[in-house]
């Protein structure tokens, strides 16, 4: 399957997400509104599996691109007192003339973060977790992935109030240790700053920045994310649907200028 097609692909799957929002049946608000508090936290003790659809666009050379992110999100037990949460990113990737001038499809790198995170937040109310992160050199096209090792430290911390907002951050840095790609050696951190504001009835509305900075070549990645999403139920399977776009505040030579974003998560609930 060629760069064109995957992404005609996904696209369509944009439009069966938007198709299926319309077709869900009624949570119950109590229900909705508590899975869409815990959807706020990175690092709630919730099995919750993202499949999160980006479109960008705007590349020097005319490109876009096509990002289909499988997110799975298992915590585990491992005390009376301690949850370790596994958050994986997996990406599926359609690109036209945002390199060399060509199509690429195939996976991109995955990565995979582990969290070690109290059950209870702390006296003040603040949520946390830290822990080891992973880039696994899985691109199946040198030009999707860094062909490197990579790890590092990752760490998370928030606070949600009875309001219903939630805010804090996402950090990690990640260095290559090993592999023979010629695409330069990795040293990145990436920061994640995010809002977010309970609407009732199972709706959020999301702000964040998912800044990286590359500090081998000095070059600021900055969009800007402004989202809504409401959790609701089809039949007995509780679901999140979200949408939104974003702005490049800054970016390398050459990159995305705008973009689109949809979600579908499922949710499994204790």
């Amino acid at each position: 399957m060629n760069g064109f097609t995957q992404g005609r692909v996904l696209a369509a799957m944009a439009v069966l997400i938007i198709k299926a929002a319309g077709a869900t049946e009624a949570a119950a608000p109590a229900d909705a509104d508590a899975l869409a508090k815990a959807l706020a936290n990175p690092i709630a003790s919730l099995i919750s599996v993202p499949f999160q659809l980006n479109y960008d666009t705007g590349y020097a050379a005319g490109g876009d691109r096509w990002t289909m992110n499988i997110q799975p999100v298992v915590p585990f037990s491992i005390s009376e007192d301690w949850n370790v949460i596994s958050r994986t990113i997996l990406p599926l990737i359609a690109q036209h003339d945002v390199v060399d001038n060509g199509s690429q499809s195939g996976l991109g790198d995955t990565v995979q973060s582990l969290f070690f995170s109290p059950k209870k937040p702390t006296a003040s109310g603040w949520i946390w977790g830290v822990g080891p992160a992973f880039m696994l050199p899985t691109a199946t096209d040198n030009l999707l992935g860094s062909e490197k090792w990579s790890i590092g430290p990752t760490a998370v911390v928030l606070k949600q109030t009875e309001s219903g907002w939630t805010y804090g951050a996402l950090v990690n840095h990640l260095w290559s240790v090993a592999g023979n790609g010629n695409r330069g050696d990795i040293d990145a951190t990436f920061l994640q700053p995010f809002l977010s504001k309970g609407l009732g009835k199972g709706r959020t509305f999301t702000v964040n920045f998912e800044s990286t900075y590359d500090w081998e070549s000095d070059q600021l990645t900055l969009p800007l994310n402004l989202m809504y999403s409401k959790v609701t139920k089809i039949g007995g399977q509780m679901v999140s649907f979200a949408g939104g776009a974003r702005a490049y505040l800054d970016a390398p030579a050459g990159g995305p200028d705008w973009g689109l974003r949809f979600v579908v998560t499922l949710l499994f609930p204790e």
